[in-house]
């Protein structure tokens, strides 16, 4: 039986600690949160608390939108109720205070909140269930590290910057074993964390790193690639260098990924669904509705998957990036790889994301379209085998190539309504087109000023 966060608190002060550190996510995936007295960690264990609903009114900027009807002036930004997963606690042993992670409720107290990315997931997870499915997913994220740090990268303009290393130098053993210290801390300080890291390397591109996560049940999952986002550059920052999970901070650098390696199992059995030693691929029928309904809903998703003006820089012919909704078969050249082998390993790889996107609505989105495809049988295009840039598909597959047009597309889909909520879809898109419209009266240096650091 799960503790409860009571039980927890008594622990806690009988330990001599004093305070504890709690943090929620925003539409952007940012975790804003506070240091909290353990008095008022012991509050909200017994009922909900407030916390100022503005997060969902403003922009990474804290700039407050003008166009959302959820929150903003004319609704006086009430507290949002909210409450802590008591399962989630991780233990800040550099402060020596425990951290939780909290997800907000609707204004009864009791409802899932319609906005809340970590309640949304919940809610698509929640169909899964009902289905007699559960869901594995795995995040690897690319990165870019800095000898810099916050001020000093304002101080020049977010120009000219040093990275830690130089140079084009991918799986460098040299480069990782001169940083051992680096690439060893980051390991063990995410060990520490319980967002473990399988691997961690060198990528091309100067000071550029790849991380993958272990694989875990979805939330889980989420949960960890959202803590690894941000603690990895709180550990950088105390370092004083300075990490980015911007999509494409140069142009003359390949982008930053965000990858999501899934699969889906059978909840009694802890099968693997995907997996059919018989079929092609070894994909059974279950998994190639689920690969269809994914490649069916990539074009009216895809601002879930690539939220930032940023993230279309990446989504380019040639930049180890998708520009359409193809699939195929150990080909990293598609949005869709399928990966064969054993049953442990059979899985599907999403390679549209970028690692600025929110994991909590990456994985919304990739498990609602999938099982849309397994209720409605649905089936995927051929395969491409060679290169998927050459591949001519019909529009419904081709990739919008900005984010005004993938927040249309959003705003029309009567799944994602159906599927994620009208509220929920509304504020998305009313987000989005605010990021649309604060970069197109902004110059062009913009988007650096805006995520590098921050997303």
């Amino acid at each position: 039986m799960t503790q409860s966060l009571l039980e927890r608190v008594a622990e806690l002060r009988d330990q001599g600690v004093a305070r504890a550190k709690i943090g929620l996510t925003d539409v952007d995936g940012v975790v804003r949160g506070k240091y909290i007295s353990l008095e008022k960690l012991e509050g909200l264990a017994r009922q909900p608390g407030g916390f100022c609903d503005c997060v969902f009114g403003w922009d990474v900027d804290d700039q407050l939108y003008d166009n959302a009807a959820f929150t903003g002036w004319h609704t006086a930004f009430p507290d949002a109720l909210y409450r802590l997963d008591v399962d989630t606690e991780r233990w800040l042993a550099d402060e020596g205070i425990p951290y939780f992670i909290g997800e907000f409720l609707d204004r009864d107290g009791a409802s899932p909140h319609p906005i809340c990315p970590r309640t949304r997931l919940k809610s698509v997870l929640e169909q899964a269930a009902g289905m007699g499915f559960g869901v594995k997913l795995g995040f690897e994220y690319e990165f870019f590290v800095f000898d810099e740090t916050p001020h000093s990268v304002r101080e020049k303009g977010y120009r000219d910057l040093r990275p830690l290393s130089p140079g084009n130098f991918g799986y460098s053993v040299l480069r990782a074993s001169v940083h051992s210290e680096l690439f060893n801390g980051l390991m063990e300080f995410c060990d520490s964390l319980d967002f473990p890291l399988e691997g961690l390397h060198c990528e091309t591109g100067p000071g550029a790193w790849e991380a993958a996560l272990a694989a875990d049940e979805a939330l889980s999952a989420a949960d960890k690639a959202v803590l690894f986002k941000t603690f990895t550059k709180v550990f950088f920052q105390k370092r004083a260098l300075l990490a980015t999970f911007m999509a494409k901070w140069s142009m003359d650098y390949p982008g930053q990924s965000g990858h999501c390696h899934l699969s889906v199992f059978d909840r009694e059995s802890g099968t693997n669904l995907f997996y059919d030693a018989d079929s092609e691929h070894r994909m059974s029928t279950l998994g190639r509705h689920f690969l269809a309904g994914v490649q069916r809903f990539m074009r009216p998703f895809l601002a879930l998957y690539a939220p930032t003006i940023n993230s279309y820089t990446r989504l380019v012919k040639g930049a180890w990036a998708p520009t359409a909704a193809t699939w195929g078969y150990e080909n990293r050249t598609c949005a869709l790889r399928v990966i064969g082998g054993s049953e442990k390993a059979q899985r599907i790889e999403f390679r549209v994301g970028a690692a600025d996107g929110n994991p909590y609505l990456v994985a919304m989105a990739l498990v609602a379209a999938g099982l849309i495809g397994v209720r409605s049988k649905l089936e995927p295009t051929e395969p491409v085998s060679g290169n998927a840039y050459e591949v001519e598909l019909a529009q419904e597959f081709q990739l919008p190539g900005n984010l005004r047009d993938a927040v249309r597309e959003l705003r029309a889909s009567g799944d994602a309504r159906q599927l994620f909520g009208d509220e929920f879809v509304e504020h998305y898109v009313a987000s989005r087109e605010w990021e649309c419209r604060e970069y197109e009266r902004n110059v062009n240096d913009w988007q650096l000023k805006r995520y590098f650091e921050i997303i």
